[in-house]
């Protein structure tokens, strides 16, 4: 009997696997990170308590200095706050990828007839959940406290899709820093100065007018500042703008440059 060495073992688990087989073991990836969020309900927390929270605090804090009132201020903000929450959400990707590195998860994953990026990309798919759940208590809340969208359900709707599928495409960035740092201490820490940033210097709590000129100029540019821009143009006006279009067209672009970026890496593991 001929022994079969790892090398060809690996060979025979990369190989043969078509897109079909790839989009079924994904989602087998997908339930099985699901249920382990039902028995984690502490993951929920931020998905849960961080859009109250933060919709409410930014409000009454803001509202009145920025917009003259909490009212007028709304419309203005709770785009933002969706903007912020659900990339917030996404950087919990990289973070709990690369403590399921740390814990041995992935080495059972080596010898399995699966695509490689079947268990990057699974997690990721569950992770719409979280995502979903964060849009819609963001809009909820600002509802709560006043926020009247012009747009309508379908507005509404439209801006919470944007913002997952927004949210989905940058949280393969933070896969990509899950596969290549050392803990997953600091992979939050690396996605923090990635996100801070990004959020704050946005137009997301203030009118860019108001702003420096050359501080202006990155706003202006920041991709997140477009996110925001066609949130607001789908909630409040219920109109597709080109910024709409231009946020679907970035994310695309993210994913095909991180994408393989991480199952590059992810392979490098193995």
């Amino acid at each position: 009997m001929s022994t079969l060495t790892y090398e060809d073992a690996l060979s025979r688990t990369t190989s043969g696997n078509g897109l079909r087989d790839t989009v079924s073991q994904t989602f087998s990836m997908a339930w099985r990170a699901t249920k382990k969020m039902r028995r984690n309900p502490e993951q929920f927390f931020d998905v849960t308590l961080q859009p109250i929270l933060f919709t409410a605090m930014f409000a009454y804090i803001f509202g009145g200095a920025i917009a003259g009132d909490v009212k007028s201020y709304l419309p203005i903000m709770i785009p933002g706050i969706l903007a912020q929450t659900v990339l917030t959400t996404c950087m919990a990707t990289g973070v709990q990828l690369r403590e399921d590195m740390d814990k041995g998860v992935f080495d059972r994953f080596k010898s399995l007839p699966i695509a490689r990026i079947a268990p990057l990309a699974g997690p990721m798919v569950a992770d719409l959940l979280r995502y979903t759940i964060a849009a819609t208590l963001t809009f909820g809340m600002g509802m709560v406290i006043g926020y009247r969208p012009e747009g309508g359900v379908l507005g509404v709707a439209a801006a919470i899709v944007l913002a997952i599928f927004t949210g989905w495409c940058l949280a393969w960035a933070f896969t990509y820093i899950g596969t290549i740092a050392k803990s997953a201490q600091a992979v939050q820490g690396m996605s923090m100065l990635i996100l801070f940033p990004l959020t704050f210097l946005s137009n997301a709590f203030v009118g860019v007018d108001t702003l420096p000129s050359q501080l202006a100029w990155f706003v202006r540019i920041n991709p997140v500042s477009h996110l925001v821009t066609a949130s607001r143009d789908l909630a409040n006006h219920g109109q597709v703008t080109g910024q709409v279009w231009l946020t679907l067209a970035a994310g695309l672009v993210v994913i095909a440059i991180f994408a393989p970026l991480s199952v590059r890496s992810y392979k490098k593991h193995l």
